[in-house]
């Protein structure tokens, strides 16, 4: 079932003027003092488990009812601190997640229509998992888009994310979803730096808090990526966090899907007349010529996984 969430434009602003006043020190340098024409969207995309399709073991659940909208929802009851859902596309490629007990979690179903294993295992000792609980689906998706409008656990927002307020606000002073996206890109490499501490200790099952970056004006490349393309979804601009490689770096990063261009790969910046390759975190911190030199051509990118 289809389900977007409505928030009043009162309190969005409210929690926009809340968020500039007192978060990090140079956020309202991106935004000018102009009116745009962009429509600027008062919801979206939400996730629901519904119920109707809904796969069970002793420790897990598996909800397929909203795959016809590009993501599947999971949830782990049992005792152990460790558990992998594992989702097997139809291009033969497994996407690995680190699951938590509690409630359901989202998962997108990344590479379209057709028949997805997913798996989830729990850890037993040491580095074993045992399976507790498979399942194949087969999947149809209305929207191609869907997968990368709904929030997932990489890509995670919800109606009280800092990330909705601040969406919210560069829309409003933007012309175009073209301007949008520019603003989203100088907002983000403006007002987070790169934390290279974190990028020394990153723990194998992480994952991205949006909220978090905005809130220290710190992350690691998995972060910017992260957040813009929340910022992103959440003014309905289909986003895809990319992970790859940038030539021997494992990288994150996004791709954006505009009218004009569809979708635009590797490159998010415009300058009216081209693109220019850039990603958020090569941007954060370096000039174009340093970021240009290190991209190249766009050839250094390898993609292995769209979230």
């Amino acid at each position: 079932m289809r389900r977007r969430l409505s928030c009043s434009i009162s309190i969005i602003l409210a929690c926009a003027m809340v968020f500039l006043l007192g978060g990090c020190s140079d956020s309202s340098s991106a935004v000018d003092d102009g009116t745009g024409s962009r429509e600027t969207r008062t919801s979206f995309l939400v996730p629901e488990a519904s119920g109707t399709e809904v796969y069970n073991s002793d420790l897990a659940s598996i909800d397929a009812s909203n795959t016809s909208e590009g993501y599947i929802m999971v949830k782990y009851s049992g005792s152990a601190t460790r558990i992998k859902i594992q989702i097997t596309g139809v291009d033969g490629n497994t996407y690995t997640y680190t699951s938590h007990k509690g409630g359901y979690e989202t998962f997108p179903l990344s590479v379209g229509s057709g028949n997805y294993r997913i798996d989830v295992l729990e850890n037993v000792q040491s580095n074993l998992y045992a399976l507790i609980l498979t399942q194949t689906i087969s999947v149809s998706i209305g929207n191609d888009f869907d997968p990368f409008l709904y929030p997932n656990q990489y890509v995670w927002f919800t109606p009280d994310s800092e990330a909705i307020s601040l969406g919210e606000k560069l829309s409003e002073k933007s012309t175009s979803d073209i301007d949008y996206v520019n603003k989203v890109y100088d907002y983000v490499i403006g007002n987070i730096s790169y934390d290279s501490e974190k990028a020394s200790n990153v723990p194998v099952d992480y994952v991205p808090d949006i909220d978090n970056t905005l809130k220290s004006g710190k992350g690691i490349c998995f972060d910017y990526a992260s957040l813009m393309a929340a910022v992103l979804r959440s003014q309905s601009i289909p986003t895809k966090l990319v992970v790859g490689y940038s030539g021997s770096a494992y990288h994150a990063w996004i791709s954006v899907w505009l009218e004009e261009t569809g979708w635009v790969d590797n490159v998010i910046e415009f300058d009216g007349n081209s693109w220019s390759l850039m990603d958020p975190t090569l941007g954060a911190g370096n000039s174009d010529k340093s970021v240009k030199e290190y991209i190249g051509d766009g050839t250094n990118y390898t993609a292995k996984y769209h979230y």
